[in-house]
C-alpha cells in the first residue's frame, strides 16, 4: 500500500507571501497542512503587518525580513536559517516585480534601468536564492520552486517586458536543475494561470484576461492559489523524487488552447 503524502519533518522558506489571497500563501497553507515547518518572509516593515497575522495557521515559527532588491538580504536570510535550523528541505520563490509604467507599456519602450530592476528581482533573485540554499541542502538534497506564467512562451497582451523576463527565469530553472542535480537538489517552475491576486492587479485589462481563461480553458474555470499549493506540496514531497527541471501549469488547461 502506498504511504500517504506527508511533509512531516521537512522545513522550508516561502518568499512572496503578501496576504491570504496570494499564490505564495496558497503554497504555504498546503505545505503546512501536510506537516511542513515554515519560515515566512516579508519585504519590509510596511509589509510586515500584513504577513504576521497569517502565521498562526501556517505552522511558521520563523518570520524574517528579506527584500531581494537589497544587496546581502538573501545571504542574511539564509545565514539566519542556517543558525536556526542547520539545514533546509525546500524554498518556494514567488516574487515578481517591474515598474508599473513599464509593465503597462510596450516592450520596445522599456528602459534599461527598468528592465534591469525587473529581471534582478523577478529572475536573478531566484538564482541567488539557489546559491544560498545549496549549502543548506548539501546533506540531504532539497527542492527549489519558482513561479512563471504562460506569457513567457506566447505573446500575451499587456504582459510586455515580463514575458522575456519569465522566459529567462524558466531557462534558469533548467540550468540550475542540471547544475544542482548531483547534490540531489531538484528545481522546478510552476506556471499558474491568471488569478485575482494583488500582484496581478498591475497588469492592464487583467479582468479580460481572466474572462478569456474561463471561456477557453478546458475546465472553464481559473486555477486557484490552493491548486498551486497542492502541486507545490507534491513537488516538495518524497513522491516527486524522480522529477526535476520541469515546468508545470496550473491554469485549468488554458495553456493548451490556441
Amino acid at each position: 500500500m502506498t504511504a500517504a503524502l506527508t511533509l512531516s519533518g521537512k522545513r522550508g522558506v516561502i518568499l512572496g507571501v503578501a496576504n491570504s489571497h496570494s499564490i505564495a500563501f496558497g503554497c504555504a497553507k498546503a505545505l503546512a497542512d501536510l506537516g511542513a515547518e515554515l519560515c515566512i518572509t516579508y519585504v519590509n516593515e510596511k509589509s510586515k503587518p500584513f504577513v504576521e497575522p497569517l502565521l498562526p495557521e501556517l505552522n511558521a515559527p520563523l518570520c524574517l525580513p528579506c527584500d531581494v532588491s537589497v544587496p546581502g538580504a538573501i545571504e542574511a536570510l539564509f545565514a539566519q536559517l542556517e543558525a536556526e535550523w542547520g539545514s533546509l528541505d525546500f524554498v518556494i520563490h514567488s516574487i515578481a516585480w517591474s515598474p508599473l509604467a513599464e509593465l503597462q507599456g510596450r516592450l520596445v519602450d522599456t528602459s534599461a534601468e527598468g528592465f534591469s530592476q525587473a529581471i534582478d528581482i523577478s529572475c536573478h533573485s531566484f538564482i541567488r536564492v539557489a546559491s544560498a540554499a545549496e549549502k543548506l541542502m548539501e546533506a540531504n538534497g532539497g527542492t527549489l520552486i519558482t513561479m512563471s506564467y504562460y506569457g513567457s512562451e506566447k505573446v500575451v497582451d499587456h504582459y510586455a517586458m515580463m514575458g522575456p523576463i519569465k522566459a529567462a527565469l524558466e531557462s534558469s530553472v533548467r540550468y540550475l536543475a542540471a547544475e544542482l542535480g548531483e547534490k540531489n537538489i531538484r528545481v522546478h517552475t510552476v506556471s499558474p494561470g491568471p488569478m485575482p491576486t494583488r500582484a496581478a492587479s498591475g497588469i492592464s485589462h487583467f479582468d479580460e484576461l481572466m474572462d478569456d481563461a474561463v471561456r477557453r480553458s478546458p475546465l472553464h474555470r481559473l486555477g486557484t492559489p490552493d491548486d498551486v499549493g497542492k502541486l507545490v506540496a507534491f513537488l516538495v514531497s518524497d513522491w516527486a523524487t524522480g522529477h526535476t527541471g520541469s515546468q508545470m501549469f496550473v491554469d485549468a488547461g488554458h495553456h493548451i488552447m490556441a
